[in-house]
């Protein structure tokens, strides 16, 4: 679907003061210096030829000459004479220009010698029977001759003869098919019909064409391991054309078939599939048809013909001229390939002029896109000299006249329409001959070479400039109206109202008719693009960009404002040449060479920069924002750029290969085979924000097929057409487009267009609600009015029920719609209406099923068909179970027949309910259902008699709470309390049954449960009540006492053991114990018991003290290793740091991997979370004990792991907390020591105090060194945002990842990179001065 358009033209003249016979015939390319060499010829008075070589720069200007003059004696008469210069080559290794002689010499000249400016060739051999044909391998090593004595001659760049033999041999070569009979064309099957064919005889007459040279063609393959030869057979009445393929060291490897009518025309396809020449028909000798075909053929290299196609109707003239030397009126001089093989060049040569076609194929059909006029000089016939293709720039050709040198570069371009919604057909032109073809993607997916229309061109008016040629230049659509305009090379145009038709229907596609037709200038101009803008239907208007011919030519603008049949012409000068129009709606923009964007002000006839590319894009668009103008263009390196009127630039992809503008989003495509759809918002956002550069934008992306370039974007049906490399076309609807028209439909409040789309293009419906929801709750409405199938609603609600909104937003819409189909006509939406009552959440079945039983009393045929309608939506089996909780059993006999359930199913349980009294039978159908609490409920109105069964009932289902609520005030309350007390008492929840019992008066259990609770206040309470004997109360305040010590809750038990055992010695025992000296010399003074003193205080307190002294020696045990292990392993991790870690840079993501060998190995990603790898593995897969024990291991902290720093950190924090118990308790004992009259206990005192105070240093000192980073610690200036970018990676990896054992071992992972110190904060050591005055009294 595209077209080769016209980029840019160069025209270089012959210097002034040559005499009027010179002649370019050839010229080289210097690659390195971007200069071109032409041979140009001139005969002399003595028939001599003297050859001059010329070089045109970059400037394209003609510089020194490199050669004087070189004389050549002329072996052919002058009226037949071919040109002398055979080839000319540069060879750019050895900076050599190379010239073959027709004559026989080989001339060189090395252009890095310091000569003067004019250079004498020095001749390196000659071939005595003169050269006829010359051509070099594309690596410049090898050059082929073929010799006027019908000889072939391979020599290397030194000019060494590699191998010399004659052309014309009779053997096959060495790849001649050897035949065994069943693989000839008369043994193969081909049909009754064919059968005569494969039999016939071949033709036995073989000659050559009338408008052969007669000259030998040389041609190489592009990896130059082949050449091809084409000569004429010097023996036989009729001399016929045979094709010989060599390879690269001269031996013949295979002949092609003999082929009536081949002419001289040869060239290999660089990509080496095929070998083209041409061939002529209807003449003794030649191919068996009509007398005026003639065709290009193809061969393999094994010599098989594998394809053609006709060119004489392109190519031959309309009518005969009288007295013709050319029998047909035309014949082809050469032809040529582009050097990616993409372009095939027929030259031409007619009567008036030559001509060359540009010749591409797609799908196995072959498109005429261009023609080349030769340009006439001097009223004579315009004839090319030469044809060649740049070797690197496959889009350049060049082409030489007798006076001039043209180099014209091409692009591929797709002609698609522009026009917007809802006019937008989708239009695609392709130039293919004299027609132009047609397809209005909107309506019709005609795959290439076909299409839906066949534009016939014609250029008969007498406007038209001649010679003209039969092919446009350039096409273009109007932007708003359904019109094509048509540009050709000399400034012909016509305008054409295609008359789409959009819509479905059986009329024509397409009825164009013309508009107007005229001349958008003079002929002093070169045109090569045209532009239509947005017009109204009486006044179109069109740009139209040459340039201007001569010395100082310049690009010209002319805008043509056709109204009543005439034309407004208005030009305005560009600044350069070869830029090239930016497709726009309504002003005009003109691109510059170098990338700069100017706006051309036709009114003002003057210019204005307004933006810039950073390099020349040859394809480009301009899009109008609300605020702003953007331009998006494409490099032919694939660079694609945004850039906007502020002058800001953007490159958004190095790897695009097309794009297009659709929907609000610039969709382009790139060699990673994506489609990638970016907001023309954000584009501009990205182009105001002054972000890094660097920094890639994420657009979404889409997979398309390898290769894939885009033809065109029809908005109205959501549609991106795409073209595969081999030409076949795929339309897609990508979901941005998709959605941004549903969006659209929805702002219109267009619900059913929307709906629409939704449901082809597979959109979850709940968009239709998401996206506004409360102007879709305030148009419920229009939506049932549009939407009016019954289907589509079930599915619209059915996708809202399973869709992703809230509840709240599901229920409401059910609601809705629910309340708008019952206004309308409850029979006709009935089902409708039950799928709203289902698709709430949660289902509303019984609302479902009340609906029914109104529906059965109103039209018994309409509910059969509904209760199927909710079956189909709702399981039977839940529905059966609704049906029997709403104790109706007409309606569960109806939804179990429908359902076809087996009557040995449910007929007994029905009959054996039907049997109980009202409130016992829906006990059962609420306990058979599960329905507890309100199977209780109803048991509790069944009758009296039924409370103990009620009772088991709550005892068995834990409906305890329930219970209370049902026979609250009752007589039975204090029952139901006494059994929830024993529930509460067995699940050990004793303060609470103790409350419990004691509402429902039972306070031997209370004081058991406030006993078991240990609220000792409460439980003695109630034994005071109860009026225990001294000897129980006694009794029950020893246990008390006993369990509150048990509970270091020691003040408690004296408290207890005073109050109600009366035992002072036990309660200063307890006291004792829990350190309390002071409340226990109170108690001893209080009850004049000092004895006690001798006997349990003082020995009490000398036990303290070595409890304290015992708990500091392990603890400064502990402090003392875990900091040497520290220091340890902080040596280590900074000297062998991968020893530390393991393998810690390796893919994480080995945690997913299940799979491990069975041999010892080296330390994996799993190694760092335990010791050691296992010497051999128990199986190769992880089993979910192996998982979980794994598992325990991460994070524990063993010795040798890389969590052993994090928990010896944590360990030394925790030993922080047991630290300050142990001074709250040494600072409770101290002044008891000091004040104890003993000297033991002073001296314990003193011994004490120092401990705590050494510990406490050392322990602030520890914490101080561990706690602060050293030199070597700190990490250098990139290391910590590598960290951090390295985390925030593995982060990011965690969002994507489900829960699971892989992805906690992820997270360990993650925490794993983070150093230690920033993980567990530095712990306060509170500072206590020990040194208490009490020592020194």
């Amino acid at each position: 679907m595209r077209n080769l358009a016209l980029l840019r033209t160069s025209h270089v003249p012959l210097p002034e003061g040559l005499p009027s016979s010179s002649s370019v015939t050839a010229v080289a390319l210097d690659l390195d210096e971007d200069a071109t060499f032409a041979a140009v010829e001139r005969q002399t008075a003595d028939a001599d030829v003297e050859v001059e070589v010329w070089r045109v720069g970059g400037t394209a200007k003609w510089e020194s000459e490199v050669v004087e003059s070189y004389l050549a004696t002329n072996p052919w008469a002058a009226s037949t004479r071919p040109a002398e210069v055979v080839s000319i080559k540069l060879l750019l290794d050895t900076r050599t220009l190379v010239l073959v002689m027709r004559g026989g010499d080989i001339a060189t000249a090395s252009l890095d010698e310091e000569v003067p400016a004019v250079r004498l060739m020095d001749t390196v051999g000659n071939v005595d029977a003169g050269i006829l044909s010359a051509s070099w391998s594309p690596d410049e090593a090898l050059l082929a001759l073929a010799t006027g004595d019908n000889k072939l001659i391979l020599m290397t760049n030194t000019f060494d003869i590699l191998s010399e033999h004659s052309i014309e041999r009779e053997d096959f070569g060495e790849d001649a098919p050897i035949n065994v009979g069943w693989g000839s064309k008369q043994t193969q099957f081909h049909g009754s019909l064919g059968k005569a064919a494969a039999h016939a005889p071949q033709p036995s007459v073989v000659g050559s064409s009338p408008d052969d040279d007669g000259l030998p063609r040389i041609s190489w393959r592009g990896d130059g391991a082949f050449f091809v030869v084409s000569s004429l057979s010097t023996a036989g009445e009729l001399r016929r054309r045979t094709l010989r393929v060599y390879t690269h060291t001269g031996a013949l490897q295979s002949t092609a078939e003999a082929t009536p009518g081949l002419e001289h025309a040869l060239a290999w396809r660089p990509s080496g599939n095929w070998i083209v020449g041409t061939q002529r028909y209807g003449f003794p000798g030649g191919g068996k048809g009509r007398d005026e075909r003639h065709d290009v053929v193809m061969f393999e290299r094994n010599g098989l013909r594998r394809g053609e196609f006709q060119i004489d109707t392109v190519s031959a003239p309309a009518e005969k001229e009288a007295g013709s030397e050319k029998k047909w009126g035309y014949k082809v001089r050469e032809v040529g390939w582009s050097a990616d093989s993409n372009i095939m060049s027929i030259w031409i040569e007619k009567e008036g002029w030559d001509v060359v076609q540009l010749w591409t194929t797609g799908n196995y059909h072959w498109y005429l896109k261009h023609e080349i006029i030769a340009p006439s000089s001097n009223e004579k016939p315009g004839r090319f000299t030469s044809v060649a293709w740049h070797p690197e720039d496959s889009s350049r050709i060049i082409l030489t006249t007798h006076s001039e040198i043209i180099q014209r570069s091409y692009i591929w371009d797709t002609f698609a329409t522009r026009s917007k919604p809802p006019h937008d057909s989708g239009s695609v032109a392709v130039l293919d001959g004299i027609n132009i073809l047609l397809t209005p993607f909107r309506s019709q997916n005609v795959p290439p070479p076909m299409s839906s229309f066949q534009l016939p061109l014609s250029v008969s008016t007498a406007d038209a400039p001649s010679p003209q040629s039969r092919l446009p230049i350039h096409v273009s659509f109007s932007p708003n109206q359904d019109a094509l305009v048509t540009l050709w090379e000399t400034g012909y145009l016509e305008l054409t109202d295609l008359r789409t038709r959009i819509g479905p229907g059986r009329s024509k596609v397409m009825d164009p008719i013309s508009l107007w037709k005229g001349v958008a200038g003079g002929q002093e101009l070169e045109y090569r693009q045209i532009l239509a803008l947005s017009h109204v239907e009486s006044a179109p208007k069109v740009v139209v960009l040459g340039t201007s011919l001569g010395e100082e030519s310049t690009d010209v603008a002319i805008l043509l404002s056709i109204a009543g049949g005439a034309a407004e012409r208005t030009s305005v000068k560009l600044p350069q040449r070869n830029g090239r129009l930016v497709p726009s709606d309504e002003n005009v923009w003109w691109q510059s060479p170098e990338g700069e964007i100017l706006k051309v002000d036709f009114a003002t006839e003057s210019i204005e920069p307004v933006a810039s590319f950073p390099d020349f894009c040859a394809h480009t668009e301009h899009v109008a924002l609300p605020t702003a103008s953007l331009f998006i263009g494409l490099t032919p390196a694939g660079k694609l750029y945004a850039a906007d009127s502020d002058s800001s630039s953007r490159l958004l992809a190095n790897n695009a290969n097309s794009f297009t503008i659709a929907s609000g989003f610039l969709v382009y495509t790139s060699s990673a085979h994506l489609a990638q759809f970016a907001p023309l918002t954000a584009v501009y956002d990205l182009l105001q924000s002054r972000s890094e550069r660097n920094e890639d934008p994420k657009w979404e992306t889409r997979r398309v097929e390898r290769g894939s370039r885009i033809v065109t974007a029809v908005p109205s049906t959501m549609s991106l057409v795409l073209q595969m490399p081999r030409g076949n076309l795929e339309t897609i609807n990508p979901r941005p487009l998709v959605m941004e028209i549903v969006k659209q439909d929805i702002d219109s409040v267009d619900y059913a267009k929307a709906f629409s789309a939704c449901r082809r293009h597979r959109v979850d419906l709940n968009v239709i609600v998401d996206h506004n929801r409360a102007a879709f709750m305030d148009n419920l409405s229009i939506f049932v009015e549009q939407v009016k199938d019954v289907d589509y609603i079930n599915l619209f609600l059915t996708s809202l029920g399973c869709g992703s909104l809230p509840d709240d937003v599901v229920n409401q819409v059910c609601d809705g719609i629910r309340g708008e189909l019952e206004k309308k006509e409850t029979s006709k939406y009935i089902n409708a209406i039950l799928t709203a009552h289902v698709m709430k959440r949660p289902s509303d079945h019984e609302a479902g099923l009340a609906q029914l039983l109104r529906l059965r009393e109103e039209d018994q045929d309409l509910v059969e068909d509904a209760v199927k309608y909710i079956i189909f939506l709702v399981d039977a089996d839940r529905l059966f179970d609704t049906a029997l909780g709403m104790y109706d059993f007409s309606l569960v006999l109806m939804i179990a027949q429908h359902a076809q359930k087996d009557p040995r199913e449910y007929l007994p349980f029905l009959r054996e309910l039907r049997a109980l009294d009202k409130y016992y039978q829906r006990f059962k159908i609420d306990d058979h259902l599960k329905r507890h609490e309100k199977a209780l409920q109803n048991l509790s109105l069944a009758g009296q008699e039924k409370f103990d069964e009620a009772l088991a009932y709550v005892e068995k289902h834990r409906l305890y709470e329930s219970a209370l609520a049902i026979w609250k005030a009752t007589d039975q309350y204090a029952t139901v309390l006494s059994i929830y007390g024993d529930y509460l008492y067995e699940r050990r929840e004793f303060a609470e049954a103790a409350f419990v019992f004691r509402r429902a008066a039972k306070l031997s259990k209370a004081m058991l449960a406030y006993e078991k609770a240990l609220l000792w206040q409460d439980l003695f309470d109630l034994a005071l009540q109860q009026d225990l004997s001294p000897e129980d109360l006694a009794s029950l305040a020893l246990r008390v006492a006993e369990d509150l010590s048990s509970k270091k809750r020691y003040q408690e038990a004296s408290r207890v053991l005073l109050d109600y055992a009366k035992d002072v010695r036990e309660a200063v025992v307890a006291l004792v114990q829990g350190n309390c000296f002071s409340e226990a010399r109170r108690v001893i003074t209080l009850n004049a018991r000092s004895d006690l003193l001798e006997e349990i205080v003082y020995p009490g307190a000398l036990e303290s003290r070595a409890q304290v002294a015992e708990e500091l020696g392990e603890m400064r045990e502990q402090l003392r290793k875990q900091l040497a292990r520290v220091r340890e392993l902080r040596v280590k991790k900074m000297e062998e740091p991968e020893a530390f870690y393991g393998t810690q840079e390796d893919n994480t993501d080995l945690h997913n991997v299940d799979v491990m060998t069975d041999v010892s190995m080296a330390p994996t990603a799993f190694t760092r979370y335990t010791v050691a790898p296992s010497a051999m593995s128990k199986s190769s897969k992880r089993s979910s004990r192996s998982k979980r024990k794994m598992e325990r291991k991460v994070g524990s902290g063993k010795k040798g792991t890389v969590d052993e720093e994090e928990y010896l950190l944590r360990s030394l924090t925790k030993l922080i907390g047991r630290w300050d118990t142990v001074k709250v308790d040494a600072t409770h004992l101290l002044p008891h020591l000091f004040q104890f009259p003993t000297p033991t206990h002073r001296d314990e005192g003193l011994s004490l105090q120092d401990e705590i105070a050494d510990f406490a240093k050392e322990l602030q000192s520890a914490i101080d060194e561990i706690w602060t980073k050293t030199s070597s610690q700190l990490p250098a200036d990139g290391d910590t945002a590598a960290t951090l970018s390295s985390v925030a990676a593995m982060d990011t990896g965690l969002e994507g990842m489900q829960d699971g054992w892989a992805k906690r071992m992820r997270e360990y992972e993650v925490n794993s990179r983070l150093d230690p110190l920033d993980k567990v904060p530095k712990p306060d050591v509170r500072k206590v001065e020990w040194k208490q005055q009490l020592s020194r009294i």
